[in-house]
């Protein structure tokens, strides 16, 4: 099931360029303007997984939403601030913050951030494997990937990709699933990167097979290897 991020941010422009980068690594966010609305939310039966909190609010600043919150969740809380003064962030790391963005900041580079404590709290879960697609082989122990019986050269993080689409046939991996699974140690990692390995994939298997077309795109959730 989809993570949900909950957005505490009063500036519709901001919030709008989070909310559309979560969207795109196929996370669920919410978002609210108010703290007391955020603090509501997170009462609730169902409380997102992670929020993201800017300080300034109109009605309450952002360092009493995380002390509140701190009274009765454990969610991860991403800072969000026009200040610089390093007191602040301090504080807002006393009281119980997990990380904090000083504005202006590139979304993808907040999502970065997202991704990796959320990893670091819920490691993937392990995927049921199933048999190899026909026309691959896999040698593991070589990290080799053979197709139509001729071996692939592959970078590392291509090894990788393909490694675990072919290992579950049929199954649509979201972006962020394979960014979970393949750079677990590389929490810079940018969202497009996964759509270039990809290309880079499927230039390399029409190479051995012009009509090749294994790797399937499924438009707003993910890819998959076609079993």
């Amino acid at each position: 099931m989809p993570l949900t991020i909950l957005v505490v941010e009063d500036e519709a422009a901001i919030a709008d360029g989070i909310t559309y980068a979560l969207r795109t690594e196929g996370y669920v966010p919410r978002h609210v303007a108010l703290g007391e609305t955020a603090l509501d939310i997170m009462r609730g039966a169902a409380p997102p997984d992670l929020v993201v909190l800017d300080i300034g609010l109109p009605d309450i600043s952002g360092l009493d939403v995380c002390r509140r919150l701190r009274q009765f969740s454990d969610a991860p809380v991403i800072f969000l601030t026009a200040r610089s003064d390093e007191i602040d962030r301090i504080v807002g790391l006393e009281i119980g913050a997990d990380d904090y963005v000083t504005k202006p900041f590139s979304p993808r580079e907040l999502v970065a951030r997202v991704r990796v404590i959320l990893r670091r709290l819920n490691p993937p879960p392990r995927l049921h494997a199933a048999a190899i697609p026909a026309g691959f082989e896999l040698r593991a122990q070589e990290a080799r990937i053979l197709f139509r019986a001729q071996l692939l050269d592959l970078t590392r993080y291509e090894y990788l990709l393909l490694k675990t689409l072919i290992e579950h046939p049929g199954h649509v991996l979201s972006r962020a699933q394979l960014m979970d699974r393949v750079w677990a140690d590389a929490p810079e990692t940018l969202d497009r990167t996964v759509d270039g390995h990809i290309r880079s994939l499927r230039a390399k298997l029409r190479a051995i097979d012009p009509e090749a077309d294994p790797i399937q795109t499924h438009r707003g959730m993910g890819y998959s290897v076609t079993p």
